[in-house]
């Protein structure tokens, strides 16, 4: 009597401590905003079930249906038994039964990448064309890649304007039936640091988003005290003091320069070059006429110009001060002859 018993825990231990395989399935594989959704329970066991379906709806039936109210896709979480060690997550996307395009973003800024996507009922598997229009000809979005194409099913771009609103157009053919889709968007400045420099019309300012910057500088008195109190002549560097007559006797040429992670830059009359502080490794970066140049410790830049256009580029990394990057236009103004950053 007690072999049996033994026999009788042992299987009920060995029951108890079986792995329940978790998995599920939904019908219809394509629903339709507003369109009943059943998912089919395919777990090997388990007692209670824990459903979550990704726009913040739950269910505890074995076999429930729901209704998602507006398309998009969801993740939707089966948990067996409360354990997360026992769940399955897959998702679903739900389609609106008219073609429309959604973004994951709901809030926008400028200069920072945002994805556009079609979201097309095609259960049929029909061909689709696509083509993302901006109206009037705006500036005031730009693809975030250069090389794709108009034509995808998915847009990346971003706004370079601040803007209550900024419509975006999708024309979708869907087996001969044209539809066109409009959206506006609400676009929202953001703080940022900024280019400042000085020409004979002027102060300007131009402001940079990381790899980005505004498509061109606009007038600002705002800067004249800061590039009122910029030079190029004097710096303080690791707590020692830096003057341009003391580099004159390294760099005869010398007209003013920047230190950065070790690194002079300076300008004189056949350029911008960079070298180690020693005088040892001196390489050109520009052979233009420089009359003003900055550098920003933000975005680990070099800014500088020439008689038509001011110019950037990177820091040199390089333990030889060699580089591959080549310098980059920030703008077309002409004659400046002060520029400064502003956090």
């Amino acid at each position: 009597m007690k072999r049996i018993a033994i026999v009788f825990l042992t299987c009920c231990a060995m029951i108890a401590c079986k792995k329940i395989d978790v998995d599920f399935s939904y019908s219809p594989t394509a629903p339709k905003a507003g369109e009943k959704v059943t998912f089919s329970n395919l777990s090997t066991g388990g007692e209670d079930w824990a459903w979550a379906f990704g726009d913040g709806g739950t269910s505890s039936l074995k076999i429930p249906s729901y209704v998602y109210k507006k398309p998009g896709t969801y993740t939707v979480t089966l948990t067996v038994d409360g354990k997360t060690s026992q769940s399955r997550i897959k998702e679903i996307t739900v389609y609106d039964s008219v073609p429309t395009f959604v973004c994951s973003d709901s809030v926008f800024y400028i200069y920072q990448d945002y994805t556009f996507t079609a979201n097309i009922y095609n259960p049929y598997d029909y061909d689709i064309r696509y083509e993302w229009n901006f109206p009037l000809n705006t500036i005031y979005t730009a693809p975030a890649d250069s090389t794709q194409k108009v034509t995808n099913a998915s847009y990346k771009m971003y706004f370079t304007q601040a803007l209550d609103e900024a419509p975006i157009w999708l024309q979708i053919v869907v087996n001969g039936d044209t539809t066109l889709i409009k959206q506006q968007f609400k676009v929202q400045n953001r703080h940022t640091n900024s280019i400042v420099m000085r020409n004979t019309d002027g102060d300007y300012r131009q402001r940079v988003f990381g790899s980005r910057n505004e498509l061109s500088p606009t007038p600002d008195n705002s800067a004249k005290a800061l590039l009122d109190a910029e030079q190029d002549t004097l710096q303080m560097y690791n707590g020692k003091t830096f003057r341009l007559s003391e580099l004159k006797s390294t760099f005869p040429e010398i007209k003013g320069f920047k230190i950065a992670n070790r690194k002079l830059y300076f300008r004189d009359n056949n350029g911008l070059w960079v070298s180690m502080l020693d005088g040892s490794y001196k390489v050109q970066i520009d052979n233009s006429m420089c009359a003003a140049m900055t550098i920003d410790l933000t975005d680990n830049r070099i800014y500088w110009s020439t008689d038509d256009e001011v110019r950037y580029m990177p820091f040199v990394g390089s333990d030889n001060n060699r580089f591959t990057t080549k310098p980059q236009m920030l703008n077309r103004l002409a004659g400046v002859t002060k520029i400064s950053t502003d956090k």
